[in-house]
């Protein structure tokens, strides 16, 4: 493959040369689907491709650039959604058997808003059943036989593969931040609420999050622009003002004051993970950043149980009917953590709630005082094997607190897989996380790519 190669390009660069006539939305979604091509077979990132819908899109788009019509910021770019989006007349199965030829007749707010960014849809990537526990066939590009994580498998996979410039996934524990960082890639999980869930498969409504997964931190003001907003269909959609994201994530601070989170926290790291922590902070306050080791807020101790609790509630809930009539179209691991949601009484569940309040309390207390805490991404690198997706431990915190997250790569194993951190910002405060992001990303200096992208 040439280093020319447009699939190669990050999305903020392709979105600039459509921008100049330097690149056709034709030319780069040809690329990606080459790129499809040659590594699908052992990656196995999608469940539907839309391959001549893509290309129709592409000529339209290109078309109008060459006039100079631009529809939105994204113009052009190919992007993955996570097959639990409903796509008009593109199937979404959710990864369960019972809707394996199920194709809705309208758009999720995030693929409608998406398409009138002018965004390519190219199909649909995998998820473990329901955005549950029941992993994929998705390889890690960085090591083929590793897991790339999960729920948002197929969207971390594909664009670790270059597959596409972006991907939709999910968060509402770690699917989105878990799977970057196990791919080496950047995860975004905005603020609860920023962008509508309206036509997302739920899991656990409290706690659902969409989330982004990109190559640099300057793709995801661009794309948070075009997908937040209030949307009247989502009751969970917040009303808070969208802001100008570039211009915000340009802002870079120059000193900035950062949490890092210790104590028995960090315990349930392994070594090379918490050992590449140390050395993070250690760039980012030779840098200029101000670094403070705080304790865990009190709750976070109860915090776990309190999350299983929601979790598996909720997502019992809306299974009730299914799980009850007819519980053999469930994979057995789904099955399995959908009954243990049937056991919870009201009282645990309402306590479960209010240890989730009490944490987001603290949590903005913390917040108040700077500009971001840092914590690993991930407990461990990704686990061998396909039968595990990884652990949420590090991840689930900030879903249940609904605060902005950006993860980013930090470093490489001994065995060459990719490890994270994560910033985790103020509600609402999207902008001014992205820019921090952007500057650790600047100190931090990844931009290892993936063996299978040389061979």
């Amino acid at each position: 493959m040439v280093a020319t190669e447009p699939s190669l390009m990050p999305l903020h660069e392709a979105a600039r040369r459509i921008r100049t006539g330097e690149l056709s939305p034709l030319e780069l979604t040809e690329s990606c689907l080459r790129q499809i091509d040659r590594l699908e077979p052992e990656i196995k990132a999608w469940v539907t491709l839309d391959r001549e819908g893509a290309l129709r899109q592409a000529e339209v788009l290109a078309e109008d650039a060459r006039s100079y019509r631009f529809r939105g910021v994204l113009h052009g770019i190919p992007i993955g959604i996570k097959d639990i989006y409903f796509t008009a007349g593109m199937r979404t199965t959710a990864g369960h058997q019972s809707m394996l030829q199920f194709v809705p007749s309208y758009d999720a707010a995030v693929v409608e808003r998406l398409k009138q960014a002018g965004a390519i849809i190219l199909g649909k990537t995998t998820t473990t059943e329901f955005a549950l526990m029941a992993p994929t066939a998705t390889r890690n590009p960085w090591n083929l036989d590793h897991t790339p994580g999960g729920s948002s498998s197929g969207s971390g996979a594909a664009v670790a593969a270059r597959m596409c410039p972006a991907a939709i996934g999910s968060q509402t524990g770690g699917s989105t931040i878990r799977p970057a960082a196990y791919c080496g890639i950047v995860g975004f999980k905005p603020t609860y609420g920023r962008i509508s869930t309206f036509g997302m498969i739920p899991l656990a409504p409290s706690t659902d999050h969409a989330g982004i997964l990109a190559r640099s931190v300057s793709d995801l003001p661009l794309i948070l622009q075009a997908l937040a907003g209030h949307d009247t269909r989502d009751p969970a959609s917040a009303t808070a003002p969208v802001g100008d994201y570039s211009r915000e994530a340009d802002l870079e601070p120059s000193e900035p004051i950062i949490a890092l989170m210790t104590g028995g926290f960090l315990e349930k790291a392994s070594d090379e993970i918490r050992l590449n922590l140390s050395e993070v902070a250690e760039c980012l306050a030779n840098a200029g950043a101000r670094i403070e080791r705080i304790p865990p807020p009190f709750s976070l101790d109860k915090l776990s149980r309190a999350f299983f609790t929601i979790l598996t509630a909720e997502a019992a809930a809306y299974h009730r009917e299914e799980l009850i009539n007819r519980p053999e179209n469930f994979d057995g691991q789904t099955l399995g953590f959908l009954k243990q949601g049937m056991e919870h009484s009201a009282v645990e569940y309402l306590q479960s709630l209010e240890v989730q309040r009490s944490f987001r309390r603290e949590a903005a207390t913390i917040l108040r005082r700077y500009d971001a805490i840092l914590v690993p991404s991930t407990n461990f690198t990704a686990p061998a094997g396909l039968g595990s997706t990884g652990d949420p431990i590090f991840n689930s915190p900030w879903s249940m607190t609904g605060n902005p997250v950006v993860g980013l790569p930090s470093g490489i194993t001994r065995g060459g897989l990719p490890m994270g951190i994560q910033l985790v910002g103020a509600a609402f405060a999207e902008g001014r996380l992205l820019g921090l992001a952007k500057w650790c990303e600047r100190q931090l200096g990844f931009d290892l790519l993936p063996p299978i992208l040389s061979a």
